[in-house]
């Protein structure tokens, strides 16, 4: 074998070696998130994942697994995408994505979206419902409602009831005849 044969099956080599190590992450190495021990008393890298269910109008309902930071729209993609008839216009699709949520893209006929009217308790979500569900809480008007989205929207997902006085507009006793009206799964 010749000096330009070695030379280029060395890079070769060295191509296939860089392109195994970034292939699979898009082009750029992934961070390690989190860890674990294993057996061994080594540590392994976990990222973190988030269980979701989907339902409605998409390819494959059921519980799906997310990275940490996925949106709605991953959540529809990775049940296999929305189906005709959709009404993605009534979902966030860049909503983020919290563990345990119930994501439901509706269809002709149905009224709210994402979950709007349930929390899968019979309680209306903070998380997930439209200006529509939001408006059927006592005291809640079009005005109000829209400040609840604007308010996940812009600082994401409310982590408690409490959050929404942060909404202006909420004080103690519109947030106490709401209070058991509402959840944030």
């Amino acid at each position: 074998m010749g000096r330009g044969q070695a030379a280029a099956l060395g890079l070769a080599l060295v191509a296939i070696l860089v392109g195994a190590g970034l292939g699979s992450t898009g082009g750029l190495p992934l961070a390690p998130t989190s860890s674990l021990p294993t057996e061994t008393g080594t540590e392994a890298t976990v990222d973190p994942i988030l269980t979701v269910y989907v339902s409605g109008l998409v390819a494959t309902p059921g519980v799906v697994r997310l990275p940490e930071g996925a949106i709605v729209a991953d959540a529809i993609a990775a049940s296999g995408g929305a189906l005709e008839g959709a009404a993605l216009e009534a979902v966030n699709l860049a909503a983020p994505v919290t563990a345990g949520e119930h994501i439901h893209v509706s269809g002709p006929g149905e009224t709210g979206s994402v979950a709007a009217a349930s929390a899968g308790n019979g309680l209306i979500s903070l998380n997930q419902a439209d200006a529509a569900a939001l408006e059927a809480l006592p005291g809640v008007g079009p005005v109000l409602a829209e400040r609840i989205i604007a308010h996940r929207e812009e600082r994401g997902p409310f982590q408690s009831v409490e959050d929404l006085l942060e909404v202006p507009g909420i004080g103690e006793a519109k947030l106490a005849s709401i209070r058991d009206l509402v959840a944030v799964p």
